[in-house]
């Protein structure tokens, strides 16, 4: 059901240092020899934390805190990497080693990514009836036509002026702040379920035909529409048990409150006892353990203000 690739990038330094730190042997082991000099693992350690140390230690413990409270299956990242392998084809190694990456360092960053996902979607619901809405929109397509204005007052004017029986065409080549109306007169065709942003589609699909909508706000100013029709969307589907529960997932995804995984990241590293003994890379999870610190803090001056002073 996903169909973007996943971004490989941010995740290079995290596999290239658990690899060196996950090798037992000796800091003062050789790993390269030359005339010029030795490299040892010391010193490549050294080197990656000095670039990219707090980064990675982040990422690192993420995924460990994670780990410990999620559960995601190798069976879970295969399928993952099936579907990369489907939508890249033949490209898939090409496109691994553009990225500096193998299969098994993809499998990391994958495994990373869905315990990402299930912190973040802990808890939050979607109900069948919800599920079986999004799959009738998708299996939708609208035929409608807009103005677009910059402000909302401006969109009542023009509402209205249509309502009162100007020509809606007419109205957007005068009104619409949109390039192509001045020839389209506001009419998008026909377009199906992601082709717009969401505050367009839903509003467009919760009208009823020939009917004009109020202003709907979206990134591109204020818009009002009427649909002219409604079809069966060419690529209209049946979905399997197996599809459903993927859009569901991706759907909790969508309602999961983004803000909030910064806290329940924190909430972890306190119950995980994180303590980072490595002096200079000390301040690398104060991002998420300085949060908790403050809330202590908050506590104490609040417990303050409660306490009587002393005569």
């Amino acid at each position: 059901m996903r169909k973007k690739v996943i971004a490989l990038s941010m995740a290079a330094s995290v596999l290239a240092l658990s690899a060196c730190s996950g090798n037992k042997a000796s800091d003062d082991e050789i790993i390269v020899k030359s005339k010029a000099g030795n490299v040892t693992k010391e010193e490549l350690y050294q080197e990656m934390k000095d670039v990219a140390g707090q980064e990675t230690l982040q990422l690192l413990v993420i995924e460990k805190v994670l780990d410990a409270k999620y559960d995601v299956s190798d069976e879970q990242v295969k399928s993952e990497i099936d579907k990369m392998k489907e939508q890249l084809g033949d490209n898939f190694e090409a496109y691994l080693a553009q990225q500096g990456q193998t299969e098994a360092s993809v499998k990391k960053i994958i495994k990373l990514n869905l315990l990402q996902e299930a912190a973040l979607s802990e808890g939050v619901e979607v109900t069948d009836e919800e599920l079986d809405q999004r799959i009738e929109m998708m299996n939708t397509e609208l035929k409608a036509k807009h103005i677009l204005v910059d402000d909302e007052e401006t969109a009542l004017k023009v509402k209205k002026k249509v309502e009162e029986g100007a020509d809606f065409a007419a109205t957007a080549k005068e009104f619409s702040t949109e390039p192509a109306a001045k020839e389209s007169g506001g009419d998008l065709g026909w377009f199906g379920y992601g082709k717009m942003v969401p505050e367009f589609w839903d509003a467009a699909y919760g009208l009823e035909l020939n009917k004009l909508s109020d202003p709907v706000q979206t990134e591109h100013g204020y818009h009002i529409i009427e649909v002219t029709e409604k079809r069966k969307a060419e690529d209209a589907k049946e979905y399997s048990k197996e599809e459903k529960e993927e859009l569901r997932k991706e759907m909790k995804l969508e309602k999961a409150d983004q803000s909030a995984a910064m806290e329940k990241i924190s909430n972890l590293m306190k119950e995980a006892d994180v303590k980072v003994e490595d002096q200079d890379l000390k301040s690398a999870l104060d991002m998420f353990i300085q949060e908790e610190n403050d809330k202590k803090e908050e506590t104490k001056e609040e417990s303050k203000e409660e306490t009587p002073k002393e005569k």
